[in-house]
């Protein structure tokens, strides 16, 4: 006959993972049945046979074992009706044994609140330290994001946003702004990104960078700058905001405590489609005055090393600090200064002189290009 399973049974003969198997409780002890058919023999036991712990990953169960050698047994009950059952029935003699086993579950199950006070107390200061604004807490979630996720991240949003613009796919403007790219990305050590630049269609003078490498250059910025030495420079600018993992420690702090916990727990999914929701708003993110240091500094090095003169950087923010009253927008809506300018200056007289090499295009055909496109408003 078979019965419904109400314990496992483990001993000599049976599976490894246990034999499901029925007990009956008796006023002397307790029958132990096979529910399928098996090996296995019913048995009866004597509460007086037995010896009692606590167990399971939880300690939830209560362990019943008998027998010496290849006759030992050992039974798991886990279900409350029959484990109180069972300490009703139990005669004094196993109160000893009863009292160790709840004993050990009540260790555990303190142990269980310990752990679980401890990580949500770590989620609660976490949320507390990001809300205050904690730059530690940022650096340290965004050290734990794996390149992949964040190039992920980045094509996700990237992909969103090219899909509603008008994005050149070839033509002089594209070359240049390849070759740049190339120039400079080549003179990278230990890059982990592979860097994808597009050109779109817009009269924004602007550029910008998402996570994991991702960069657009707007038409209206080459069309804005006097050589292509100009506009490499906001481009190198906008490497090193990738480079120097700018975008994603903005993004963490702007989605705060939900963003910790997905990096934690591993939840690359969750962390894309949190990304995804903030959409347009990622790619314009406003960075810190020290991330922006960061960039020019690092951008100005990079056009250095890549060979492109890098006073064309300097001479496009001074045109544009002179205009910062005509409402020119840049480099991810950051104010211009002739401050910021000559703080590249100053950068620029303490790198190692190199004879700059010129582009293989011509920037007034580059622009003229362009013309003749019908700006998208």
């Amino acid at each position: 006959m078979n019965l419904t399973p109400n314990a496992l049974c483990f001993g000599e003969g049976l599976p490894a993972a246990g034999a499901p198997c029925h007990v009956l409780l008796s006023a002397d002890g307790l029958r132990v049945s096979p529910s399928y058919p098996s090996d296995f023999v019913e048995e009866s036991v004597a509460f007086s046979a037995l010896s009692v712990a606590a167990g399971g990953l939880d300690h939830d169960q209560l362990v019943l074992s008998w027998g010496a050698g290849t006759s030992a047994r050992t039974l798991y009950l886990k279900d409350p009706a029959l484990i109180v059952a069972f300490r009703r029935a139990a005669p004094p003699e196993l109160t000893a044994h009863l009292e160790r086993a709840a004993e050990q579950v009540r260790r555990a199950r303190h142990s269980h609140r310990l752990w679980w006070g401890s990580a949500v107390g770590l989620v609660v200061a976490l949320g507390l330290l990001l809300w205050l604004g904690s730059d530690v807490i940022v650096e340290w979630a965004v050290a734990r994001i794996p390149i992949e996720w964040e190039q992920k991240l980045g094509e996700a949003v990237y992909q969103d946003f090219l899909s509603k613009e008008t994005v050149l796919k070839e033509g002089p403007a594209v070359g240049a702004v390849e070759e740049m790219t190339q120039r400079m990305t080549a003179k990278i050590l230990d890059n982990p990104y592979h860097f994808k630049v597009s050109v779109v269609q817009s009269p924004v003078v602007n550029a910008f960078a998402l996570p994991g490498g991702y960069v657009v250059v707007f038409t209206g910025l080459i069309k804005k700058a006097e050589s292509g030495e100009e506009v490499a420079g906001v481009l190198s600018h906008e490497l090193n905001h990738v480079l120097q993992r700018h975008g994603m420690e903005r993004m963490v702090k702007m989605l705060g405590l939900a963003a910790v916990v997905s990096i934690v727990v591993g939840d690359q999914q969750g962390l894309i489609g949190l990304a995804r929701q903030l959409g347009l708003e990622l790619a314009t993110l406003k960075f810190g005055r020290a991330q922006e240091t960061e960039a020019d500094v690092t951008g100005i090095k990079l056009l250095s090393d890549a060979r492109i003169a890098p006073d064309g950087m300097i001479r496009f923010f001074e045109r544009l600090s002179d205009n910062d009253k005509g409402r020119v927008e840049l480099l991810s809506t950051h104010p211009m200064s002739a401050a910021r300018a000559e703080r590249l200056k100053a950068e620029l007289a303490a790198l190692p002189k190199r004879s700059p090499e010129p582009f293989s295009f011509e920037w007034v055909k580059v622009q003229e290009s362009l013309a003749g496109a019908e700006p998208k408003k």
